[in-house]
C-alpha cells in the first residue's frame, strides 16, 4: 500500500515545497509553511470523484481546429435578477463555478438564498456548511417567495457525501455555503486549512466542468480584505465576485473582480432590506440626499461604473491642524489620489492646504474608482476651505493632471445624459470632450473647461 504523501504548503499563497523552508519564496512571507498529509491516491480520486460519483455523463473532449470552433455564446441561465445578471456578464454560464465572497453578515447568503428562491424552472441542491435547516427556513420565511418544491437543502460538511447526495438528487444547480466548512477525507486536516479548501475546490470544478452543472462557492473574507484559502481557490473559478458595503449603510455593492464570461467593471446595487436584498435600479436618486443647498464642502459628480452611469455626492471637510501634523482621511475615494489632487490645488491653483486638515467622504458608503471624480474632490476641497457652497443644480465631470488640466474623459455623452434626467441646469465637463457629439440636443448648460482654474471660476466667480 503506497504511503501518505507529507507537503508543505505556505498558508499566504499556497505555494507548495517538499520541504519546509523559513521564507516563501513566491510571496516572500517568512514562517507561513505549514505540514499536510494527503494521501497517495488523491490526485486519481480526485479526478474522477467529481463526476463519476454525481452520475453526470462526462463530457469527452478532442482536438478542434480553432475555425471550426462556433463562437455563439452557451445560452445563459437568467437569474431574474437585473443586478446579478448585469455582474455576471448577461446570466449564469453552464459548467461554469462561481465565487461569491464577502464579509461576514454583509448578506452573501442572503443573496443566495432569495436568488435561487425566485428560480422555480431549475432544480437547486443548497449545501449548507455553517448553518441549520432551521435557520434556512427562518431566513427563507423572511423572503418573499412563492412554494418552489424543487429547492433543496442539504446541511453537511464532507464532500464525499455531498458527491452521494448530487447523484441521488441530479441537481441543475449547486450552491456551496461555505467552501471553508467543507473537508475531504483525502486530506488530513481540518476545514479551512490550505490544502482542503484547493482539493475541495478543485473536486468541484472537475464536476462543474464534466457535467456542464454550474456550481456557485461562496467564500470568507480575511480581516485584510482578501478571499480566505490559497491565492489558487481565484485562480481556478470562472468569476469572482465581491459582495460589499458598510454594516451601518443600507447599501451593497456587488463587484465583479474576475469574470471569463464578461466585463469585471461592472457593479450592482442593492439596498439591505427586513425582507431581503431589493435592487436599486437607479442609484444616483438614493446617493444623492435632497437637503444640502446651502452647505458648503459639497458636490455632484458623474461617474460610471461598467456600463452605468450614476450621479454621487462628494463632501469634503477642510478645517485647521489641531495638533500640528495634518491629517488626510478618504473614505471610498483612493488616498494615494487625494494627496496628489491636493498637491495639485497647491503648485497649480495656489490655495495653501499643507498646515489643513482634509477630510474626503462619498455619500452612501460607496467605494468610487473613476477617475472623472478628480474635479468633485477638488471642487468640495475648495469649497469647504473657503466656506462657500455650491450653487445647487451643478454637477461635474473631469479627470484632473499633474499639470492642473482638466483631461477627457469617457462616455461622456451618457454623463450628461443622467444629469439632465435627473433634474441638473450645469455640467462641467473637459473642453476636450465637446469633439464627436452635438451640445445643443441637450436641454442642460454645459460648461467646458480647460484647467482647473475655469473650473473652479464658473463655479465661485
Amino acid at each position: 500500500m503506497a504511503k501518505d504523501k507529507i507537503a508543505y504548503v505556505c498558508s499566504n499563497c499556497g505555494q507548495e515545497s517538499p520541504k519546509w523552508i523559513g521564507k516563501c519564496p513566491a510571496c516572500g512571507q517568512w514562517n507561513t509553511f505549514q505540514e499536510v498529509r494527503i494521501a497517495a491516491d488523491t490526485k486519481q480520486k480526485a479526478a474522477t470523484t467529481a463526476a463519476a460519483s454525481a452520475g453526470h455523463a462526462l463530457r469527452k473532449n478532442k482536438t478542434l481546429r480553432l475555425k471550426d470552433i462556433s463562437d455563439h455564446d452557451d445560452p445563459r441561465i437568467d437569474m431574474h435578477d437585473e443586478e446579478l445578471n448585469r455582474v455576471l456578464g448577461g446570466g449564469l454560464v453552464p459548467g461554469s463555478i462561481v465565487l461569491l465572497g464577502g464579509e461576514p453578515g454583509i448578506g452573501k447568503s442572503t443573496l443566495s438564498l432569495q436568488t435561487m428562491l425566485r428560480l422555480p424552472e431549475k432544480k437547486i441542491l443548497y449545501v449548507s456548511g455553517e448553518e441549520s435547516a432551521h435557520q434556512l427556513k427562518m431566513r427563507a420565511n423572511r423572503i418573499p417567495h412563492e412554494e418552489n418544491d424543487r429547492f433543496l437543502i442539504l446541511c453537511e460538511n464532507s464532500l464525499e457525501n455531498i458527491f452521494d447526495h448530487i447523484k441521488d438528487v441530479q441537481p441543475e444547480l449547486v450552491i456551496i455555503d461555505s467552501i471553508q466548512t467543507i473537508m475531504t477525507e483525502d486530506v488530513e486536516s481540518s476545514a479551512g486549512s490550505i490544502a482542503q479548501v484547493r482539493e475541495c475546490a478543485s473536486s468541484l470544478l472537475r464536476f462543474a466542468k464534466t457535467s456542464g452543472v454550474p456550481v456557485i462557492l461562496i467564500g470568507h473574507i480575511t480581516k485584510e480584505g482578501t478571499l480566505a484559502g490559497p491565492k489558487i481557490l481565484e485562480h481556478i473559478v470562472d468569476t469572482v465576485i465581491q459582495f460589499e458595503g458598510d454594516q451601518h449603510y443600507m447599501y451593497r455593492i456587488l463587484r465583479s473582480m474576475k469574470n471569463r464570461f464578461g466585463s469585471t467593471a461592472e457593479l450592482g446595487i442593492y439596498e439591505m432590506q427586513q425582507s431581503g436584498l431589493r435592487q436599486v435600479s437607479n442609484p444616483s436618486e438614493l446617493l444623492l440626499t435632497q437637503d444640502h443647498e446651502g452647505l458648503s464642502g459639497v458636490a455632484i459628480s458623474s461617474a460610471i461604473e461598467g456600463v452605468r452611469p450614476f450621479l454621487v455626492e462628494t463632501q469634503a471637510l477642510v478645517s485647521t491642524a489641531a495638533y500640528g501634523t495634518p491629517q488626510r482621511s478618504a473614505t471610498g475615494f483612493d488616498q494615494r489620489r487625494l494627496n496628489m489632487l491636493l498637491a495639485v490645488l497647491e503648485k497649480r491653483v495656489g490655495f495653501k492646504l499643507m498646515q489643513k486638515d482634509v477630510f474626503i467622504n462619498i455619500a452612501g458608503g460607496l467605494r468610487v474608482t473613476d477617475l472623472a471624480t478628480d474635479l468633485s474632490v477638488i471642487a468640495a476641497v475648495l469649497s469647504s476651505n473657503v466656506d462657500t457652497p455650491i450653487e445647487s443644480g451643478w454637477c461635474m465631470a473631469g479627470e484632473v493632471g499633474l499639470s492642473g488640466e482638466v483631461r477627457p474623459v469617457n462616455r461622456i455623452e451618457q454623463r450628461i445624459a443622467e444629469a439632465e434626467k435627473l433634474g441638473f441646469s450645469d455640467i462641467i465637463i473637459p473642453k476636450y470632450n465637446l469633439q464627436g457629439f452635438d451640445a445643443k440636443k441637450y436641454h442642460i448648460s454645459i460648461h467646458p473647461v480647460r484647467k482647473v482654474e475655469e473650473a473652479l471660476r464658473e463655479l465661485f466667480g
